[in-house]
């Protein structure tokens, strides 16, 4: 029932504090993905649709996650990789990309390359906003302000990976070429739920100094993703 919390609220003033708190960074980072879009703007229904669709990709997540917690045991660093890397990313990722390809493969509108960023940072962004107001919800205000400027951001990163091989892999499938299609298709998951498995994998990590690993590791991923973003805007082109 994770997916209906946020409707189920009762919305007293200082619940939509939390809701706007919990609301506000997905919506910036989405914002900002599609001023990127230089050429030709998605339609904002579509968009908003993704959004939605992103939304919806976190109950699939909660059912294999609740699966592979019952199964593998978090104890060891053994146990959190297979839960981090294969249960939580893939299974995050996996949603993501399933929902994102349903809904945009074939629709006319998907005919630039970068165009794939913007449709797989909504979906992303769509499935973290959710996330988002439940642990606002359950743990604070204090939560919306680390999560911020870690957990969305990240989520947002594992989008713009996503979506620059998928608007690759729509190139080439426009183009007949069959298997480059499917390689980038493959990237378009396997990086994503890496990139992933390794942020949920090191925060899990304890010790006295693995938080500045995870610091390093969120901030070489913000620097890789910003510049990923801006070749690829810069870059874009028609594929249809």
């Amino acid at each position: 029932m994770f997916f209906l919390f946020p409707f189920m609220l009762v919305w007293t003033l200082p619940n939509i504090l939390m809701a706007l708190a919990a609301v506000i960074p997905a919506v910036f980072l989405i914002v900002r993905v599609y001023k990127m879009d230089k050429i030709e703007k998605e339609p904002v229904r579509l968009v908003l649709r993704l959004v939605f669709m992103g939304m919806l990709a976190t109950a699939g997540a909660i059912i294999t996650e609740t699966i592979g917690s019952m199964l593998i045991e978090e104890s060891t660093v053994i146990g959190k990789f297979l839960m981090y890397f294969i249960v939580v990313a893939l299974s995050e990722e996996g949603f993501k990309y399933l929902f994102l390809k349903r809904s945009t493969w074939n629709n006319p509108d998907f005919n630039y390359q970068f165009d794939g960023i913007v449709y797989a940072v909504s979906v992303s962004l769509g499935f973290a906003l959710l996330e988002n107001i439940s642990y606002v919800f359950s743990y604070g205000l204090s939560t919306a302000i680390v999560r911020a400027v870690t957990a969305v951001p990240g989520h947002a990163c594992f989008g713009v990976f996503m979506g620059a091989w998928y608007g690759l892999a729509k190139k080439y499938a426009n183009a007949g070429d069959r298997e480059n299609e499917l390689k980038c298709r493959r990237m378009a998951l396997l990086i994503p739920v890496l990139l992933h498995g390794a942020y949920d994998f090191i925060a899990s990590l304890e010790g006295d100094y693995t938080w500045i690993l995870f610091i390093l590791f969120i901030v070489a991923m913000f620097f890789y993703t910003t510049r990923l973003l801006r070749q690829e805007s810069a870059r874009d082109v028609r594929i249809r």
